[in-house]
């Protein structure tokens, strides 16, 4: 079985004079769906193949990505994340066994849903308190999850070139 498609991008790229919320937040989305077309057309072997020494997968990096999601831009501000299934501090680079890829993608989803209605529903100098103890402002969150995110999309790259040799944001995007 393959990956389904990935989403259109909602936009082709940051608004060139949007405010600063809907700058990063858009930018943000640009690279979450990036990371979604690295699974793209793949099967579920070829998503688990471990492509590193470290065993750097393309659908651990989507788990990984999903529950940084809902850590800081939910837990940090006091919203509901659901219950995860897995130790986030050990177990989420690698999909289990038991973890299909419609799972993990499904999670993603649910992760990307509800970081969307925080990032809608809470001021950039609201503050929370991450895992940590930290106290972070909303803004703190946006730059860091796009740091991140960005940051994953490049492993991806590196990965889905050397597994298929596809390459770029999107096909057909350099």
């Amino acid at each position: 079985m393959s990956s389904p498609e990935p989403p259109v991008p909602r936009a082709p790229h940051v608004p060139y004079t949007g405010g600063e919320k809907e700058s990063l937040h858009t930018s943000l989305d640009l690279h979450r769906d990036a990371v979604l077309w690295k699974l793209a057309g793949l099967d579920d072997e070829q998503v688990r193949r471990p492509m590193t020494p470290t065993g750097t997968n393309l659908l651990g990096l989507v788990k990984h990505l999903a529950a940084v999601e809902y850590g800081w831009f939910c837990s940090t501000f006091g919203r509901e994340t659901e219950p995860f299934w897995f130790d986030p501090a050990t177990e989420d680079m690698a999909a289990g066994p038991g973890e299909t890829t419609a799972d993990i993608l499904a999670f993603y989803a649910r992760a990307r849903a509800a970081a969307d209605a925080a990032i809608r529903e809470t001021d950039l100098e609201t503050t929370g308190t991450a895992w940590d103890g930290r106290v972070v402002s909303m803004r703190w969150v946006l730059i860091h999850m796009l740091e991140d995110t960005v940051r994953h999309a490049g492993h991806m790259d590196i990965v889905r070139e050397l597994i298929d040799g596809a390459v770029g944001r999107y096909p057909g995007v350099e």
